[in-house]
């Protein structure tokens, strides 16, 4: 089999056992388990918890000991197992730990299938610059196509959306053991002091102003990642609250909708070759800061028809630069200018700080911001219905009443129990800001000098 084609499958598959539940658990969480906001932001930061030690280790590993395709291949296995348990667990604090767990196996995946690529498109004397980003976009096309087939098989908001990662992800590790070896590069000297064998080493990198700036604003934004990822689908599915927009499109496939985040990715994976070499790190990632901005200001103004539909899917668009822009630039950032003998580790704390600090941040930050500050709560039908924009007497209503809130109107017009409903709309104005905020200090403090050349020394 052609040895692009052999990447290109590992890609797809790679993305493919996140996508199948990533932009769907929330249904799952609120929808179907009816738990609380803090605690499945708490939930959702594991990956972060996980990405904080796991792809470091796993780097380390790779890079001293053991062929990183076989690493590979043990941790999918050992993630699609634990996800056949997840859907089981009892309550929020059981889910969170077998998640935990399950983010420990795949979160260090991810760096790996970039250094397996890596390593095997440089041994073959290619372009990584060139090579990686075809390769890679069909790691967004194996995303979608697992968000749809969650979504049209009537999955997202059950357990099964977790089964169809699990079979898949056994079926990735089985299929790792198949590419090219990729053995430890073993480049430091087994005299060499203890924290350099371990390749401990890599956290000197923190020692140089520009790339711990970098690493700073990759945590920082990773947070952003984590908020679009955590609440963008169920941000959609909560207009079935409103009964002008309960039947829409949009409420119906939400996910299907949140999709063309997804087909954005691949139009902009390919054109960052150019974009790299014609503008350099520091203006791409700003495109990329600007890009967050515009992706939570839209979600802010959108609504499932007319002009507002227009702008969810703009949302959706821009996330493609968004997301592009920060995570593969600072991927190919990461490769240019770090030494050979610890790419695996400076890859893997990448990972650690945009995935792991970025995401505990987000997820916490978010997930207590949104049940502090940003969801009303109701008591009367009056109230209510006004917010929703409807009458207290319209069927949809009450139908929604009941079936959304396990609540009805009393003889006095009080609700029988407390709704509430969160406020999407400051929500995502006040991510926003916080978008812009990282933009303009980045723009001021990151100094960094484009050199073409340097982006084409990569391959080599």
């Amino acid at each position: 089999m052609n040895l692009k084609l052999r990447l290109t499958i590992l890609s797809f598959l790679q993305f493919f056992v996140w996508g199948a539940w990533l932009i769907t658990m929330a249904n799952f969480w609120f929808g179907t388990k009816h738990w609380d906001g803090a605690q499945f932001g708490a939930v959702f930061g594991t990956m972060g918890i996980a990405s904080i030690f796991m792809p470091t280790i796993t780097g380390i590993i790779a890079d001293r000991w053991v062929n990183a395709e076989r690493i590979f291949a043990a941790l999918h296995i050992l993630y699609g197992i634990v996800l056949f348990f997840l859907p089981h667990s009892a309550d929020p604090d059981s889910f969170f730990y077998v998640m935990l767990l399950a983010m420990c196996f795949y979160m260090p995946t991810i760096a790996l299938a970039n250094s397996i690529s890596y390593t095997v498109l440089k041994n073959s004397d290619l372009d990584v610059v060139k090579d990686f980003p075809p390769i890679r976009v069909w790691g967004t096309i194996g995303f979608i196509v697992a968000m749809w087939i969650t979504n049209l098989t009537g999955n997202k908001a059950t357990e099964g959306q977790f089964y169809i990662a699990g079979g898949v992800a056994v079926f990735l590790g089985i299929y790792a053991l198949t590419l090219p070896k990729c053995p430890p590069q073993k480049l430091i000297d087994k005299n060499a002091p203890l924290a350099e064998q371990l390749g401990l080493n890599a956290f000197k990198l923190f020692k140089d102003y520009k790339t711990a700036l970098f690493f700073l604003f990759s945590m920082l934004l990773g947070a952003a990642l984590q908020l679009t990822n955590a609440y963008g689908d169920v941000f959609l599915s909560e207009f079935e609250h409103f009964p002008k927009y309960a039947d829409s499109f949009v409420v119906k496939r939400s996910t299907i909708i949140m999709s063309i985040s997804q087909v954005s990715e691949t139009l902009f994976i390919l054109a960052i070759p150019f974009f790299l070499k014609k503008f350099g790190i520091k203006k791409v990632m700003l495109m990329s800061m600007i890009a967050w901005v515009l992706r939570f200001a839209f979600f802010a103004y959108g609504v499932p028809e007319g002009f507002g539909l227009s702008l969810i899917v703009l949302s959706c668009i821009v996330y493609g630069m968004a997301f592009d822009f920060f995570n593969i630039s600072g991927s190919l950032f990461v490769e240019t200018t770090t030494d050979k003998k610890i790419r695996s580790s400076a890859q893997g704390l990448f990972m650690m700080m945009t995935n792991g600090f970025g995401a505990v941040f987000g997820s916490y930050a978010a997930g207590w911001a949104i049940d502090k500050f940003f969801t009303h709560k109701f008591t009367t039908a009056s109230s209510l219905s006004a917010y929703l924009e409807t009458s207290p007497d319209n069927p949809t209503f009450l139908e929604i009443l009941k079936k959304s809130f396990n609540a009805m109107v009393n003889p006095d017009g009080t609700l029988s129990s407390v709704v509430m409903v969160k406020d999407w709309h400051n929500i995502w104005l006040s991510f926003a800001a916080y978008a812009l905020i990282l933009a303009v200090l980045f723009a001021v403090l990151f100094k960094h000098k484009h050199n073409p050349e340097e982006i084409s020394q990569v391959k080599h």
